[in-house]
């Protein structure tokens, strides 16, 4: 989204792991969200093959469009799936993509590789008519979300396939009762962000299903990941933890009790005793959800 880093247009606190996205200006915010999609598809990468493992093809695609790549999340975890493939990756953020880039040379598939600056909800490019499209975190970020299902549509080989990925919210870190200080300090810190999340994503955690069919697709199959991953000794999901807990501190300050931005911050401080690099009881828990449909 972003990107599926998605979207980002304005990278918020949701950063859909896996997320990438796919509208998003190439700012200073989808720059700063590049170490955080990096570390979503570190810690959730057997939940990533996992999902491309499912995908319901006889065979396997020979050209793929990851729309809302990010930094590449699903375009790597795809071209390992399927090693003849050549993925195109589009995303709005030329930060993300030169990242994209940069590690897809390391391993040696670069050539396999084509990346497109795009902002999707004003231009469509041109994508050679794909057998299959990845959509990962990216299209509740866009503005008009049936549009671009028609566009997606419209683009697809006959019989392609479009799979379609979504999080049930940003993964939560830390156990209920934790801090000690302001227990249940988390889920207030997502709560306060609903309201920025209804504004400015009105399609998140959107039921795809019926604006798949609406577009013309049939879906053939629909799964729901639940993710439990424990972050004991996980120096990447401590970092994943901070790196998600940052980007929520700077839309709480309003809402939130003094009590809880000072426990907040004291998460927050990487060198601080209460850092949250230094908890050994953190996980990674969220739901994905996936939907497959044909053209």
């Amino acid at each position: 989204m972003t990107h599926l880093a998605a979207h980002h247009h304005s990278h918020d606190a949701d950063a859909e792991t896996g997320a990438e996205t796919a509208t998003d200006s190439a700012t200073d915010t989808a720059v700063d969200q590049s170490d955080l999609l990096d570390l979503d598809a570190d810690v959730l990468a057997e939940h990533i093959a996992s999902l491309t493992a499912w995908l319901p093809l006889t065979e396997a695609p020979r050209r793929v469009v990851d729309l809302g790549s990010g930094t590449g999340t699903g375009t790597l975890a795809l071209l390992d799936r399927f090693p003849g493939t050549y993925v195109t990756a589009v995303d709005s953020s030329d930060a993300h993509l030169r990242r994209l880039r940069e590690k897809a040379e390391a391993r040696g598939v670069g050539e396999r590789v084509r990346t497109v600056l795009a902002d999707l909800d004003t231009t469509w490019p041109e994508l050679d008519a794909p057998d299959l499209v990845w959509a990962s975190a990216s299209l509740h970020h866009m503005a008009d979300p049936a549009r671009v299902l028609r566009q997606v549509h419209d683009s697809l080989a006959p019989g392609g396939l479009l799979a379609v990925v979504e999080l049930a919210g940003f993964p939560r870190f830390l156990p209920a009762d934790a801090p000690e200080e302001a227990p249940g300090l988390e889920e207030r810190c997502h709560a306060a962000t609903e309201h920025h999340h209804a504004t400015h994503m009105p399609h998140r955690g959107a039921d795809w299903g019926p604006l798949l069919s609406a577009a013309g697709f049939t879906v053939e199959a629909e799964r729901t990941v639940a993710v439990d991953i424990d972050g004991a000794g996980s120096e990447a999901v401590g970092r994943y933890a901070l790196e998600g807990l940052r980007r929520i501190r700077g839309t709480v300050d309003e809402v939130l009790s003094p009590t809880d931005i000072a426990a907040l911050d004291r998460l927050l401080e990487e060198e601080g005793p209460h850092s949250i690099l230094n908890r050994t009881d953190l996980a990674v828990r969220t739901e994905r959800q996936a939907w497959a449909a044909r053209a």
